[in-house]
This record gives C-alpha cells, sequence and structure tokens, in this order.
C-alpha cells in the first residue's frame, strides 16, 4: 500500500517526474506514527478521539511519565506497532520548552527494530 508522502510539518513531496510523491513500507508506518502523536484530539474531523496531542506538553514543565503514557496510550492503536518488545520510549527536554522523542519500537509486518525521533517545540 502507498500514501502521499507527507513528513509532519513539511509541504508535499514531489517524485522525480513531478508527479506526488508516496511512500510505502516502513516510511510510510512512521509516517502514520508520527501523525497519530502529533495530531491533537478533536482536529481529525472523522475521527474526534484520534490523536495524542503531544503538543500540550511544550511549554509546561517535562512531565517524562505523562508524555510516556500519553505515547503508549496511543502507539498500540496503529498496527505496524508490535506489542511485544515493548516500545523503548525516552523523552527529554529543553530550556526553551521543546520536547524531545525517541521511539525505538519493531516493526509488526517486519519484526526489524525501528527508530522514530522527533521533537515538539515552542
Amino acid at each position: 500500500m502507498q500514501d502521499a508522502a507527507l513528513l509532519w510539518g513539511q509541504d508535499l513531496g514531489a517524485s522525480s517526474i513531478g508527479d506526488i510523491a508516496l511512500v510505502s513500507g516502513t516510511a510510510l508506518q512512521q509516517q502514520r506514527v508520527l501523525r497519530r502523536l502529533l495530531t491533537n484530539p478533536g482536529d481529525y474531523i472523522w475521527n474526534p478521539a484520534y490523536g495524542a496531542g503531544l503538543a500540550q506538553f511544550v511549554g509546561t514543565p517535562c512531565n517524562v511519565a505523562a508524555i510516556r503514557a500519553t505515547i503508549r496510550s496511543q502507539i498500540f492503536m496503529e498496527s505496524s506497532v508490535a506489542r511485544l518488545p515493548e516500545p523503548v520510549i525516552d523523552v527529554s527536554s529543553a530550556s526553551d520548552g521543546s520536547v524531545y522523542v525517541q521511539i525505538r519500537y519493531v516493526d509488526s509486518a517486519s519484526s526489524s527494530t525501528q527508530v522514530l525521533s522527533f521533537s515538539v517545540g515552542v
């Protein structure tokens, strides 16, 4: 299965022939996990409960346990994330209030370990 290559916060990509770039496999699954974690609940009108809303933690004292729990509550809703072994979620913050996340999980289709790193910042 393929979908449009659209990384969070960026424009649609273009293919070498000028069409919309497509993504599949592991890259598509990572794109979906990231979209779920960064979408605010209520913003996706077809499913108001969709999304973890990690941006809510920006600018507040870093509550690592709450951020990990929020990620954990949403990440297993993606079929590409294997339940065992459990994902390893590392969270840190910077003095400007930005939150940095690294998630190591096993892709359920390929059984390969994936690393997804991103920041949610001011």
